[in-house]
């Protein structure tokens, strides 16, 4: 494992319940300028060998990138359990619940 995905599993660790963090904003507190696709595949390939908060990662728009047949009705579901309001258009405030 290099040391960006450390970094990038170690931000994505501190995301707490009941708030989100757009893939932008997890990969500048990793360290990286450009990095929210690297983001996307560390959560991708490692969610689960890590157990990731896969669902407290979002669009910086505010909106679950997966389609909804697709988990993103999974992942609204796991954010609105720990009391993120997510919208019918599956849309976050980030304003209001963003981790950094």
């Amino acid at each position: 494992m290099t040391e960006t995905t450390e970094r990038i599993i170690a931000v994505l660790k501190t995301i707490p319940r009941g708030k989100a963090a757009s893939y932008r904003d997890v990969a500048l507190a990793s360290g990286l300028v450009n990095g929210a696709r690297q983001v996307v595949r560390v959560l991708h390939s490692m969610s689960e060998k890590y157990k990731l908060p896969w669902h407290r990662v979002i669009r910086a728009d505010g909106r679950i990138a997966l389609p909804p047949e697709q988990g993103g009705e999974l992942q609204a579901g796991l954010l609105r359990s720990e009391g993120v309001k997510v919208s019918k258009t599956l849309k976050v405030d980030l304003k209001k619940y963003s981790a950094f």
